[in-house]
């Protein structure tokens, strides 16, 4: 008796971001808020990081919320039926609760269920490897449309007096929708990490400790040089890496998008690349802070708000951090 044949699924060829979406926290945080706490002064953080303010979430406000809204704004933006995405996928290091997962919660407020729903923790870089998990689902038929979100609520893991990053961090959520498409819309997605240098971005304690009474409530921490020039010169390769995958040079970009660390990241970054001065850069951070997964989707809604005439360009747009972590991909904006 001859063996079943067992039957995969198939999908489009090509792939598109179709929408955006991005709630922000609601109050807009001045540095003169936050300086004393860490000795410290406005003109100080301006000229490390670039930050003018941030964005918060008050006490009522949890990340599963910020994304919901710029879930809604993205799917309504798309004009696609909400029971027609079968895949939500959440990157966040800021779900308030271990269970159940933002993406199930999300996929039920925003009407997709019975979709697939699921977070992953890839930190700055979630939203990227998120973008390359909804591209491969759809290609390969395991789902017809995704809903991808960064969604972050990072004030509630910094301890107000750490002066290696807690004033970097805002609140907000940015999400697309992503779809089948007749041109190639997102390229291959160059991705990795460097577990050796995992204490360069980390938690300093953990929940069994703080249950314990042995540590205080566990609070970001981060090595600022080391991560600076990590980001700086091996990030640079890793997006030169990535213009090569998609077959093109910078020249051809009209926007770059990586992830808003900080402003002085940026510039080097753009000096790396050798950006010519007609691709427009996202500097997000300055008013929003560093949102860690949710920065880049945050960043392509102010950059399209801003400079709707980049719609059906060629973006670039690079996630790296606590890992460490990394991915890139150049897409077709929407």
């Amino acid at each position: 008796m001859p063996k079943p044949t067992l039957q995969q699924s198939h999908g489009p060829q090509y792939t598109r971001i179709l929408s955006v979406g991005a709630a922000r926290g609601e109050h807009l945080v001045p540095n003169d808020d936050l300086v004393e706490a860490i000795d410290s002064s406005d003109e100080w953080i301006q000229q490390r990081t670039g930050i003018i303010t941030r964005a918060r979430a008050g006490q009522d406000i949890d990340a599963v919320d910020l994304a919901t809204d710029a879930a809604r704004e993205a799917i309504e933006r798309s004009g696609i039926d909400p029971a027609l995405i079968d895949a939500v996928i959440v990157a966040t290091i800021s779900n308030s609760r271990q269970t159940p997962s933002i993406a199930a919660v999300v996929a039920d407020r925003v009407g997709t269920n019975p979709a697939a729903a699921y977070d992953i923790n890839a930190a700055c870089a979630g939203y990227a490897y998120a973008v390359a998990q909804a591209d491969a689902l759809i290609r390969t038929g395991a789902a017809h449309y995704a809903l991808v979100i960064g969604a972050e609520k990072l004030s509630e893991l910094v301890d107000p007096t750490d002066r290696s990053i807690s004033f970097l961090l805002g609140d907000g959520a940015g999400a697309i929708v992503i779809g089948p498409s007749d041109y190639p819309g997102i390229s291959t997605t160059v991705w990795g990490s460097d577990g050796s240098k995992a204490d360069a971005i980390h938690m300093n304690h953990t929940l069994q400790e703080y249950r314990r009474g042995e540590a205080d409530w566990p609070t970001l921490r981060q090595q600022g040089q080391t991560v600076f020039r990590w980001a700086v010169w091996d990030m640079a390769k890793v997006a030169k890496k990535a213009l090569e995958v998609a077959g093109i040079e910078s020249a051809d970009l009209a926007a770059f998008i990586p992830h808003q660390a900080n402003m002085r990241i940026i510039d080097e970054f753009a000096k790396q690349l050798k950006l010519p001065e007609s691709v427009v850069i996202a500097r997000d951070v300055a008013n929003t802070g560093n949102t860690s997964s949710a920065s880049i989707p945050l960043a392509t809604h102010r950059l399209l708000e801003e400079h709707p005439e980049l719609s059906g360009g060629l973006a670039l747009q690079i996630g790296f951090g606590a890992g460490l972590v990394f991915g890139a991909q150049v897409v077709v904006l929407p």
